[in-house]
Formats: structure tokens, C-alpha cells, sequence
């Protein structure tokens, strides 16, 4: 049986302190990279389950008055927003490209009006593969 933790790791000097609220405990790891493994640890001695059978997903807090979570929300919401932007953008460039082809522009001439090459307008106009 496997059992599932949130061990919460702070820098506190040179060592990263990592509390895991699920079985009430605290424990020090050295690294960042160690943090897992301690509580791995921690849970299976405190449990007395086998130690494969613990699995921790691990938080950094805080380091100093740096505060890590709610920065690392922020840069998640971002990159969740730029992507959402990117794929606007993108639908909006197909659209432009495939009113221009409707006009009877040439891609060479819709390439340089997105700034792009005349394969990748060929592209954006839905034409798979651009021509060799």
C-alpha cells in the first residue's frame, strides 16, 4: 500500500528543516535534494510502513523572507497565461493568414506581412508540410 505526504521544507541557516503535517513530524535535511528522502524516512519510522511504500511531494515554504510558495503561484499563473495568449495568438495568426490566401496574396508576400517565412505562413494557411 502506498501512502502520500506533503513534507513542507525552510531554509533555517544552512539547513532546509522539513515538517510533514500528516504524521505530526519534523526532521532536518542538509541539501534541498536530500528533503525527499528524510521524509520518506520520517513517515515510514513514524507509521512503521515499508519505505517504498511512502510517497512525498515536497513544498518549499519560505528561505529567509523570501516568500517561495506564493512566488512559484505567481510564475505558475503567469506561464498558465502567457501559454493562453500564445494559443490566441496563434488562431488569430491562421485566421489573418488563411483571409489573406482568400484575397490572393502570395504566401511569400503573407510571410513578410507576420514576419514570418513564407514556409511557416504555408503552414498557418493549413497546408501541412511546406513545399520544398
Amino acid at each position: 500500500m502506498t501512502t502520500h505526504h506533503i513534507a513542507m521544507a525552510t531554509r533555517d541557516g544552512r539547513w532546509w528543516t522539513v515538517t510533514v503535517p500528516s504524521v505530526d513530524g519534523v526532521t532536518q535535511a542538509r541539501r534541498l535534494s536530500d528533503v525527499e528522502e528524510m521524509a520518506r524516512e520520517l513517515v515510514a519510522v513514524t507509521t512503521n510502513v515499508p519505505l517504498d511504500g511512502v510517497v512525498i511531494d515536497v513544498h518549499v515554504k519560505r528561505v529567509g523572507d523570501v516568500d517561495v510558495e506564493a512566488d512559484l503561484a505567481a510564475i505558475h499563473a503567469d506561464r498558465e497565461q502567457a501559454a493562453e495568449l500564445e494559443r490566441v495568438a496563434s488562431e488569430r495568426s491562421r485566421r489573418l493568414v488563411r483571409a489573406l490566401v482568400a484575397q490572393d496574396v502570395s504566401l511569400r508576400d503573407i510571410g513578410a506581412v507576420l514576419g514570418v517565412s513564407h514556409q511557416r505562413a504555408h503552414q498557418l494557411a493549413g497546408g501541412g508540410r511546406p513545399p520544398a
